[in-house]
């Protein structure tokens, strides 16, 4: 029942009119929303307004939070759900935004301190640095995205652990279900081995090098770079690529081709 009144309430706020000015933001501080086809860039602002109005933002160390900082982070979380079953990160409420790197203390040693660009708990916030998050949104190409990067934690998250295999979604059948699991694994164990050797070799990669810290950082760091350098990472490592297309129901690298018709159309 409480599921029913859920799924009404976000298709009536989908229904809402979307603020010509968040357009304005998202233009000016997203790189992708300019390569997105009409029909993506409204399903983006559909899944906007749920996000907002039901997410809380925060701002920390003496920053206000405005439409612009709102606007902007919930459009980089908010490409995570294009073309899937959202469930709009259901443990998270709040997200802390701080005006930039922060100091944050190690949970299981409270001696260590560091400082973090962003941060996301399981059951607890998101927390990133703004000016990390809009530099981030508007260089769309470098395959660093600190919003993208928390985010993916957030949907990694989501089955109770976080280890570098999010759930995969319904298939039509259990058979179906157990072959996207068995593809997952298989793949994901042999890149990310693979991707150990090189980082610890200093080896150049399309990945950043921290995703070689663990399982979870590098689905999170693969993630950047499907979304940033999708060229690269399908031409490098094709396996990988294909299940993290196969997962966000998204295909970036014909992002670019879009953009390149519509430009020279233009």
């Amino acid at each position: 029942m409480f599921d029913f009144f859920k799924k009404r309430r976000r298709k009536k706020i989908r229904q809402g009119e979307f603020p010509a000015q968040w357009i304005t933001i998202l233009e000016s501080n997203l790189g992708f929303y300019r390569q997105l086809t009409p029909t993506d860039k409204r399903e983006l602002q559909e899944h906007i307004l749920v996000f907002l109005a039901e997410k809380r933002f925060e701002g920390c160390g003496g920053l206000k939070i405005d439409d612009e900082i709102r606007v902007t982070i919930a459009g980089q979380a908010c490409l995570l759900l294009l073309h899937r079953e959202p469930a709009y990160y259901p443990s998270l409420r709040t997200i802390l935004v701080y005006p930039s790197s922060y100091l944050a203390k190690n949970p299981y040693d409270a001696d260590d301190k560091s400082h973090r660009l962003g941060e996301s708990w399981q059951y607890g916030p998101v927390v990133l640095a703004w000016d990390s998050s809009r530099r981030g949104g508007k260089n769309a190409f470098d395959g660093h995205n600190v919003v993208l990067h928390e985010f993916a934690h957030q949907l990694d998250q989501m089955d109770g652990v976080a280890d570098g295999a999010p759930t995969l979604g319904r298939g039509k059948t259990f058979e179906t279900r157990k072959l996207k699991y068995r593809s997952w694994a298989l793949v994901f164990s042999r890149e990310f081995e693979c991707f150990e050797r090189k980082a610890a070799k200093g080896k150049k990669t399309v990945i950043d090098h921290y995703g070689a810290s663990n399982p979870a950082e590098f689905f999170a760091t693969a993630t950047e770079a499907f979304f940033e350098k999708p060229l690269q990472l399908k031409k490098k490592r094709p396996e990988l690529y294909e299940e993290l297309r196969s997962y966000y129901k998204q295909d970036p690298v014909a992002w670019r081709k879009h953009q390149d018709k519509t430009t020279r159309q233009s």
